[in-house]
């Protein structure tokens, strides 16, 4: 993916996006309106004896001055609407062009310059629309506009007006270019470092505090939090200079205008009350001009932040990753087949070296071996996230002709360290199944050993922390499993589900787990031996291979 491509899909479609255009349009036109014609009728007025000649000038002066905040309140309506529909298509794209490198293609990436990426960046880009298309576009049509009507008046003076407003526009681009375009370049990539520092620095706090290197990492984030301020100082210092220059030539424009016009009074080829026009008019079209500056430096802000958002989206999938293309279809069955099954790590040694194993239908089965041995590395491959050789079907259907989502909707995994968001109960089971009615959340929550649990800590509204700060690793993984169970998953792979639980607990959270799954097919990968009766057979690997 290219800068350009970024760019393209940061734009909205022109259907989407020229109703905002018009109504800005509209509402700059009836500003330059309001002012012409507020100019004409107080000069108008001051001539004549009787304001009945006068009365189509002051409802036009009524007309533009309410059309005026409609129109703007219909872009900003309609502008926003636009680009914020355009964001959340932006980013769901960008999401759905790394999940095929999740977890193994991103193992060199820095999180804190991916979500830096996935969220001030990609966010970034709805000014692109916002902030420098619909501005240009707006003060271009409008300035056109103005010089066309000023030089019916007097085509001197529309001369003049369209002589600064170039100037004014060489100046905004040129002026902005050269005093901050190295600062606005910098503002994305200075982010993104304290976006990583704060992600480090909350992520690994417990381990900082106990190894004591707590006050260099707060010292990192303050130094990266001051190098952001003063780059963002100097891109507004850049901006400043070129919108105080464009103000400037507003007021050259209108002494130029009234020099330019004035000798049309001694020959009467203008009259006082147009003369007011031709001196009022360029005022108000620097206004909308005004925007020029600020659109200037919002299009290099956007393009660092696409060129960042390309730099942390590697150019190609590794050969070892499997990609999403495939079939939509659902297998007919879900019985899994794997023989001689072999796949490799980016990068590394391979992690399979032959695997055959079997889980029928409402099987239960479990992966047991030591550490090293492939275990995980066979779940990725169920699951889709690495590619494999060998014969790996489901229900009889080839698994590399399924699509990436087919297959997931298929198997679920349940990993190691179960993904729980800084929500309530409630929310982190609704990602599952969002059509979900409590009572529906509250009986999976049984099943899993949670109900008596939920009720003490006040219900479906108690909250988990950040990345379940607030639960044990114990009810973490029964959470992870009641949501796989909401979204209804036939194939189920628990990874691991006793780490970091006591001992102690551990042999009732197996049971609890395995009961919980009901008639679907689990394969257990864990270390523990499950309690007698709850699985139906073991498969032990050894160095890739099962043996």
């Amino acid at each position: 993916m290219k800068v350009g491509d970024v760019l393209r899909l940061a734009q909205p479609p022109v259907r989407r996006f020229l109703p905002g255009l018009i109504w800005g349009v509209l509402s700059a036109g009836a500003a330059v309106s309001l002012l012409a014609v507020s100019g004409w009728l107080i000069i108008s007025a001051s001539i004549v004896d009787s304001l009945v000649p006068l009365s189509i000038a002051v409802v036009g002066v009524r007309f533009f001055a309410v059309s005026r905040a409609v129109f703007r309140y219909l872009e900003r309506l309609s502008g926003h609407d636009a680009a914020l529909r355009q964001l959340a298509s932006t980013r769901s794209d960008m999401v759905r062009r790394l999940i095929p490198l999740s977890p193994a293609g991103l193992g060199k990436t820095d999180r804190g310059q991916v979500l830096s990426a996935l969220v001030d960046d990609v966010e970034n880009l709805q000014n692109l629309p916002l902030r420098v298309v619909q501005p240009l576009a707006v003060a271009t049509v409008v300035a056109a506009g103005a010089v066309g009507f000023i030089a019916f008046v007097s085509p001197p003076a529309a001369l003049t007006l369209a002589a600064c407003l170039v100037a004014a526009a060489v100046v905004a681009i040129g002026l902005g270019w050269v005093f901050g375009s190295r600062a606005e370049e910098r503002v994305s990539l200075q982010r993104a470092e304290l976006s990583a520092s704060l992600v480090d620095y909350f992520g690994s706090l417990d381990v900082l505090l106990a190894y004591g290197a707590e006050p260099q990492a707060r010292d990192r984030i303050e130094r990266a939090d001051a190098v952001l301020r003063r780059t963002v100082t100097r891109a507004s210092l850049a901006q400043a200079i070129a919108a105080g220059i464009v103000l400037m030539l507003a007021g050259v424009a209108s002494v130029w205008a009234v020099a330019a016009a004035s000798p049309g009074l001694v020959t009467g080829a203008i009259d006082g009350p147009w003369l007011a026009v031709v001196v009022l008019v360029p005022m108000v079209v620097f206004e909308v001009f005004g925007a020029v500056p600020i659109a200037a430096a919002s299009w290099r802000s956007v393009r660092s932040s696409a060129q960042r958002v390309v730099d942390v989206l590697p150019s190609s999938i590794p050969a070892e990753l499997r990609t999403d293309a495939g079939t939509d279809e659902a297998p007919v069955g879900t019985a899994l087949r794997l023989r001689d099954v072999r796949a490799s790590w980016p990068g590394g040694a391979p992690a399979l070296r032959g695997v055959s194993l079997d889980l029928g239908v409402g099987e239960r089965v479990l992966l047991s071996g030591p550490s090293g041995a492939g275990k995980s590395s066979l779940a990725s491959v169920l699951v889709g996230f690495l590619r494999s050789d060998g014969e790996y079907t489901i229900g009889g259907t080839d698994a590399s002709a399924l699509s990436g989502p087919a297959l997931r909707r298929t198997i679920g995994l349940c990993e190691q360290s179960p993904q729980l968001f800084d929500e309530d109960i409630r929310q982190n089971l609704l990602f599952a199944r969002d059509t979900a009615t409590d009572d529906e959340l509250l009986a999976v929550l049984g099943r899993v050993g949670l109900g008596d649990w939920t009720r003490e800590r006040g219900g479906l509204d108690a909250r988990v922390g950040d990345r379940g700060a607030l639960v044990s690793g114990g009810q973490a993984q029964r959470i992870a499993l009641a949501r796989a169970l909401l979204r209804g998953f036939p194939v189920l792979v628990l990874d691991e589900p006793t780490a970091g639980v006591d001992p102690e607990a551990s042999e009732a959270l197996l049971r609890d787990l395995l009961e919980a799954a009901g008639e679907q097919s689990v394969l257990l990968i864990s270390h523990v031996d499950p309690p007698a009766g709850t699985v139906d057979r073991v498969v032990r690997i050894e160095a890739g291979r099962t043996v």
